[in-house]
């Protein structure tokens, strides 16, 4: 997508500091970091949210999930870590590409809020 600010990340136009990145995804540090580690984990391939997402996108959001598996082993989360999908702006969702959030160093309280 032309304007969005995650796709020129992806493609490296945006600088960020990338902690993982494979030909599917890339994943990044946060700028407004929620916890000592706040990494955002993003598909290159725009989708804007989670009711966008087709049949064919399943094997890529299984993908999101082990590569936030291996950046919380890689950054020594083994105490524990928050996943979250915001989706729309009702639930938080800021940037029109859905993104995984993965948060650690921290202990998390429930309700999320």
């Amino acid at each position: 997508m032309e304007n969005c600010i995650f796709c020129k990340i992806a493609q490296k136009e945006i600088p960020s500091t990338g902690v993982y990145e494979d030909e599917h995804l890339y994943a990044f540090r946060d700028l407004n970091p929620q916890a000592p580690e706040h990494i955002l984990i993003i598909p290159k391939k725009h989708i804007a949210r989670v009711e966008n997402l087709q049949e064919e996108d399943t094997e890529l959001m299984g993908r999101i999930v082990i590569a936030a598996q291996k950046i919380a082993e890689k950054l020594g989360l083994k105490k524990g870590y928050r996943l979250v999908f915001n989706n729309g702006p009702d639930g938080g969702q800021e940037v029109e590409h859905i993104h995984l959030h993965l948060m650690g160093g921290r202990k998390f309280s429930w309700p999320a809020g």
